[in-house]
């Protein structure tokens, strides 16, 4: 067994190269220490065949845990092939991913400096944000900028809103009357250039993202197809599982290695906490926001394997679970180069429709509903019926009169309560018979009454 020691410079790590040249070894065994290995692995991996391993899974490999021997039990163990090593990109790849993990980062810092304006506003007594919903909108950045110079009344900058938030000018000239000072006016000024300018370094990066994704255009459209995906949530798939999928085998490995899975803890025939493991941070990240994006789309078939998990489990584990799946067929897409295919609401009735039906009849039976099921038919089935024929539209009848009925005709006296609805009753049946003469009125035809009872 051959030792020597070499420091980290780069200088040190040539001397390594060639020590190991003239050892003939084939093959390096490390262990993953944060960012301490890649110095020593961009040395090695155009000479040898370095393998990076995981602490975790090293520190369940028996063996005395110093740093000499712990090399020597790792140079057995690669030599037995008993080592799995952890999944590092080609270089092209690595080079994307610290391009859209920059990016990220960049991101988190204009949070940082938008929630830290808000907080000077806040201090100074300006309520923009309690009227608009957007304090670094177009109307919002003239607002402060006209708050910067301090030139106007607050009625003047209230008058900077445009669209939907002019109806709220009123509001606003009571959000913009504050009590900010010189230094917190200037200190607004020097963190509204610094947040332009890291939006605009954003900007750059963006378009060198642009430029470093073309070999990959045709995967990006294909994996844009997938409901909540976008080019920016395609880049970080691409930039963090690559696009080489033999080497994770299957689905299965993806999600494991993604962390997107339940967790596997059993002991004794029992099933343990099935909480997520700590994983791929960015590629979580990004797949719950595709997740929660996809459940919100009409005709989705994310949206039911959503809402039917949240029912049961809840929103957190729901998310997680519609994540997983999309995983999945991320992966499928990029191995077999194959596009998306959206298998719609009813996938999930249709495969399960004999445990549903059960269910179902079994719910109504207990309420107390007798059920028979027929087989519905089919648009070619179905049975065309001629409509009836309407019947004839019988004749008008004069409305019923309201209150007490009239007693003048037994009484013998002439009737006087003629009324609008007795005129129309009389022209109706003028209309329909010639049995009374529409120019008589109620008394003479009351009075031909009476006379026959007379007689």
């Amino acid at each position: 067994m051959k030792r020597e020691t070499f420091r980290t410079f780069l200088r040190d790590l040539k001397r390594l190269r060639a020590w190991l040249r003239k050892c003939q070894v084939t093959e390096v065994a490390m262990e993953s220490t944060g960012q301490y290995w890649r110095p020593v692995w961009n040395v090695l991996e155009d000479f040898v065949r370095p393998v990076l391993l995981n602490p975790a899974h090293v520190k369940g490999l028996a063996g005395c845990k110093t740093d000499r021997r712990d090399a020597e039990w790792l140079a057995r163990l690669q030599e037995r092939e008993r080592l799995r090593g952890s999944f590092i990109p080609p270089v092209e790849i690595r080079e994307l991913r610290e391009l859209t993990r920059t990016r990220v980062h960049w991101l988190e810092d204009v949070n940082r400096m938008k929630n830290r304006i808000a907080q000077v506003c806040e201090a100074g007594n300006i309520k923009i944000s309690s009227v608009a919903a957007d304090l670094f909108g177009v109307s919002g950045r003239r607002m402060l900028a006209a708050l910067i110079e301090n030139r106007h009344s607050p009625g003047w900058m209230a008058d900077h809103a445009c669209g939907a938030l002019r109806s709220k000018r009123d509001q606003l000239e009571m959000a913009l009357d504050g009590t900010l000072s010189d230094h917190q006016r200037s200190l607004l000024a020097r963190m509204m250039k610094q947040l332009t300018a890291q939006e605009a370094e954003i900007a750059d990066l963006t378009g060198a993202i642009e430029l470093r994704v073309a070999p990959w255009e045709e995967m990006i459209g294909r994996l844009t197809q997938i409901p909540g995906m976008e080019r920016i949530s395609a880049w970080t798939i691409l930039a963090e599982v690559g696009t080489d999928m033999s080497v994770f085998g299957d689905a299965r490995s993806l999600a494991s290695w993604a962390a997107v899975c339940p967790g596997n803890r059993e002991s004794g025939g029992k099933r343990m906490s099935g909480k997520t493991r700590k994983g791929n941070g960015y590629v979580r990240r990004i797949l719950c926001q595709c997740a929660w994006a996809a459940t919100r789309k009409r005709g989705s078939y994310f949206g039911v394997l959503y809402r039917r998990i949240r029912g049961r489990r809840g929103h957190q584990k729901a998310i997680m679970a519609v994540a997983h799946q999309m995983l999945t067929v991320i992966y499928h897409m990029l191995r077999d180069g194959t596009s998306y295919r959206e298998p719609g609401e009813a996938s999930y009735d249709e495969k399960r429709k004999p445990e549903i039906t059960r269910r179902l009849v079994k719910r109504l039976q207990r309420l107390g509903y007798q059920v028979t099921l027929e087989v519905a038919l089919t648009p070619e089935e179905t049975i065309v019926l001629t409509p009836p024929i309407p019947p004839s539209p019988e004749p008008p009848t004069a409305p019923r009169r309201r209150g007490r009925p009239c007693k003048c005709a037994e009484r013998g006296l002439a009737c006087r309560h003629r009324t609008q609805a007795d005129r129309q009753a009389t022209e109706i049946n003028s209309e329909t018979s010639e049995t009374i003469p529409s120019d008589r009125g109620s008394s003479e035809v009351i009075s031909l009454i009476n006379r026959g009872l007379a007689d």
